[in-house]
């Protein structure tokens, strides 16, 4: 995101944790995470139980980054939602239907070589139409890809912190709606695992994120932000979740980045900005190919330590490369497409001008 390149700190926390989303589905579907698991336990056990929390750091970085663009100085949202909502719709569903595509059509050849439960059964209409809108998971449709649910809920997210911000029509309007959702969140709806295909759900951690930059934002910003962790800690104590943890340390340390001038200064590295910048490409490309080694690992398996380290590390290279060969001729070019709102339906309320769209 191009909002994100201007913060080394964003870049790296996305690159981390891309890498350890590759790495627990690496370790969870196909015949090599099962001798993944065999022959490094320990290792594809923690990747298994503990990877997945890494989503934890892009919904406290997206919360973050949607709070800057939307309402920077923490303040109501006077636009019209929907173009923003819609300019949001557009660039997470574009390149993922592609991936999609990509992912059915790769299902299809490796179901010719590959027996496993990681291949999805052919796709149906009715399952591409609901992957279409992002609503497969709140349908209970079967997934075509891995991860896909994080897709439809990044957009519930960003469609819900807009509405609750335009909806609050003045500062303390917008804050308390959106504040106090994340703070219910937290106590209540993140306690239910029935809602995992709602918003609400993980509102508490996107809130965090919203929360560290305008506290980051107000005088005393130190305060705010120790008002901060002790809502979260409080939560914490009530019922203690390792993702709300990881959360809450994100948040903080966005928050206390931006008082002291690291979040656009540091890591200096480029190795960070260049996966942290491909980072949804990866997300939406691994898991075909990784259907693809999997295949080629049925039909050569292997016992051998160093063999399976070395397929693991082709399979690791492999999703790179394709990451980076879908955010440049996939991603990039759908990112320029568009939302364009009918005229009749174009309504401000109140003076100002309307904050810079989301990337």
């Amino acid at each position: 995101m191009a909002t994100a390149s201007r913060m080394p700190l964003i870049d790296a926390l996305k690159a981390v944790a891309s890498q350890l989303v590759l790495l627990h589905h690496m370790a969870l579907y196909g015949p090599l995470a099962v001798a993944v698991a065999a022959t490094f336990p320990e290792i594809a056990e923690w990747l298994t139980e503990y990877g997945r929390m890494a989503v934890q750091v892009f919904l406290v970085v997206g919360g973050f980054l949607a709070a800057r663009s939307l309402s920077p100085a923490a303040g109501a949202l006077r636009a019209n939602p929907l173009p923003l909502i819609g300019r949001r719709y557009l660039r997470l569903v574009l390149p993922f239907m592609v991936a999609i595509s990509l992912a059915v059509a790769v299902s299809a050849l490796a179901n010719q070589w590959l027996d496993d439960p990681a291949v999805p059964e052919q796709a149906t209409p009715g399952q591409w139409l609901a992957h279409a809108l992002l609503v497969h998971g709140v349908l209970g449709s079967e997934s075509l890809s891995a991860g896909v649910w994080y897709v439809a809920i990044d957009f519930q997210l960003f469609a819900l912190l807009a509405l609750l911000l335009w909806l609050g029509r003045n500062r303390a309007g917008a804050l308390l709606a959106v504040l106090g959702l994340a703070i219910i969140s937290l106590f209540w709806f993140n306690r239910d695992s029935s809602l995992d295909n709602w918003a609400i759900y993980f509102f508490g951690s996107y809130g965090l994120g919203a929360a560290a930059w305008w506290a980051s934002t107000r005088p005393r910003a130190a305060g705010w932000l120790l008002l901060a962790a002790a809502i979260g800690g409080a939560a914490l104590l009530v019922d203690f979740r390792p993702r709300i943890a990881i959360a809450l340390a994100v948040a903080l340390l966005l928050g206390g980045a931006r008082l002291g001038g690291q979040l656009e200064r540091w890591p200096a590295s480029r190795v960070p900005a260049f996966l942290g910048r491909i980072s949804y490409a990866v997300f939406l490309v691994h898991f075909p190919v990784l259907l693809l080694i999997n295949a080629l690992f049925a039909a050569h398996p292997a016992e051998d330590p160093a063999a399976v380290a070395w397929w693991v590390m082709f399979a690791w290279v492999s999703c790179l490369w394709a990451g980076l060969a879908f955010h440049h001729w996939v991603e990039l070019p759908l990112g320029g497409w568009r939302f364009v709102l009918p005229a009749s339906l174009r309504v401000r309320r109140g003076r100002g001008n309307s904050p810079a769209l989301p990337d």
